[in-house]
């Protein structure tokens, strides 16, 4: 979700009514038990804030940090759940502005700069770079720790985006080749656009798109724009945004098309990860990734995954979540961090992944043979192993919330028909112009 990136010298000339929400905010961390103490045994207590959702994985992590509390008697991580981003970022802000931090942090990369800025979260490198565990990690993650040279998070579990389908509406419009290119994919969403009942009307679509402001909508776009040869940044550190570009203007293009032949469905705003027009086979695919396996296979219906169809080359982009390890005192953080090796290791990964159907961010995990059985009864995560080797980076420079929040209003704009998406994209980056003061 979009947040703005601020820093402590921007919280200290707050208005009075904000400060009194950060105090309210810090007392009802307090009262809920949310700051962490020395335990009366000697035992250190450190706290990992979290929005995993669904639930069913919520209580997979519970289980993993019991093993863990189990096996260190000197630790004890308390794992909370604090709601969806949008709900995160007030708590960790005030935490943060209020000197009670939690320990450690479960979220999308993209806020490690916010969290650089406001000089909460320690460097890892002198720590990753003593574990043995540093060599099992999936090197393609790298971009996804590191900013202006260290190294400040470790990757919890990461994914991609891919197109699901329903093979049994395929196999009724008579599709039997499954589209590689942009092309291709606009035909086949043309052909899966049907009349299915005889009534006059179309009551089935080719594929759904996701709408919104949010970083979701974006998120699935991001892998035509790179697919079409087009950037977001001249520069990782994001020290200039460049959205009007040849291969962003031909991915909003494309989505464009597709809702103007009428082949596409648009989400509701910011609701673009739910899977009832897919489930209901009033779409025949959608843009998402294995974070959706456990919700299809318990529905029952067909379903299986399509690699991003390339323009001018094959891209996805990279999703799953890091952990944070927040400045605290040097016996918390040693605490953290034995959970955070932990997190990276073979044992976990292996484990999270077969319950929660993440790809493991350990490449000894994706090789362990409960992995590869997993995979054998799970083909459909072939899929997204395969697109690693060209799955991508969302920049994590301290402004990316602002680009990905006008981003979003581009896709808007465009697929609701109001600008073409070079206006769109020509508004956005005035806008961002002014926001990062460029002229």
């Amino acid at each position: 979700m979009p947040v703005m990136s601020v820093g402590v010298a921007v919280w200290s000339k707050a208005m009075p009514w904000l400060w009194g929400l950060l105090c309210a905010l810090l007392l009802l961390l307090s009262g809920c038990g949310l700051i962490p103490q020395q335990r009366g045994d000697g035992s250190i207590r450190v706290t990992l804030w979290q929005g995993v959702n669904p639930p069913q994985n919520r209580e997979i992590l519970q289980t993993l940090v019991d093993q863990f509390n189990q096996a260190h008697p000197d630790i004890e991580v308390e794992s909370l759940y604090i709601g969806q981003p949008d709900q995160q970022m007030p708590k960790i802000l005030a935490a943060v502005v209020g000197n009670a931090p939690p320990d450690l942090l479960w979220y999308n990369p993209t806020i490690t700069g916010q969290l650089i800025d406001l000089g909460a979260i320690r460097p890892l490198d002198g720590w990753l770079n003593a574990s043995s565990v540093k060599a099992e990690l999936d090197p393609a993650l790298l971009d996804t720790m590191t900013y202006a040279g260290q190294t400040w998070s470790v990757p919890f579990g990461t994914n991609n985006t891919g197109i699901f389908y329903r093979p049994s509406l395929f196999e009724a419009a008579g599709i039997t080749n499954l589209p590689q290119t942009w092309t291709e994919l606009r035909q086949v969403a043309q052909q899966l656009t049907r009349d299915t009942d005889g009534d006059g009307r179309i009551d089935q679509r080719g594929i759904f798109l996701a709408l919104g402001k949010g970083d979701f909508a974006v998120f699935t776009w991001l892998p035509f724009l790179w697919s079409g040869g087009g950037t977001i940044t001249t520069s990782r550190d994001g020290e200039q945004v460049n959205l009007v570009n040849g291969g962003a203007i031909a991915a909003l293009q494309f989505w464009a098309d597709l809702v103007a032949d009428g082949s596409a469905i648009l989400s509701a705003p910011e609701r673009g990860y739910e899977l009832d027009n897919f489930l209901a086979g009033n779409v025949a695919m959608q843009i998402s990734g294995p974070w959706t396996l456990g919700q299809l296979q318990q529905s029952g219906v067909d379903f299986g995954v399509i690699p991003i169809p390339a323009e001018q080359t094959r891209a996805t982009a990279l999703g799953g979540e890091n952990l944070f390890v927040f400045q605290t005192t040097p016996e918390r953080e040693r605490a953290a961090l034995a959970f955070a090796e932990y997190v990276i290791s073979q044992d976990f990964q292996t484990q999270w992944a077969l319950g929660t159907g993440y790809l493991p961010v350990n490449l000894r995990s994706r090789t362990s043979n409960a992995y590869q059985a997993f995979i054998e009864a799970q083909p459909s995560l072939s899929v997204f192993l395969e697109q690693m080797a060209v799955a991508r980076s969302r920049p994590i420079f301290p402004g990316y919330t602002r680009v990905t929040e006008n981003l979003g209003r581009a896709l808007e704009a465009t697929l609701l028909g109001k600008q073409s998406p070079q206006a769109a994209l020509e508004s956005a980056q005035q806008r961002l112009d002014l926001i990062f003061g460029r002229s």
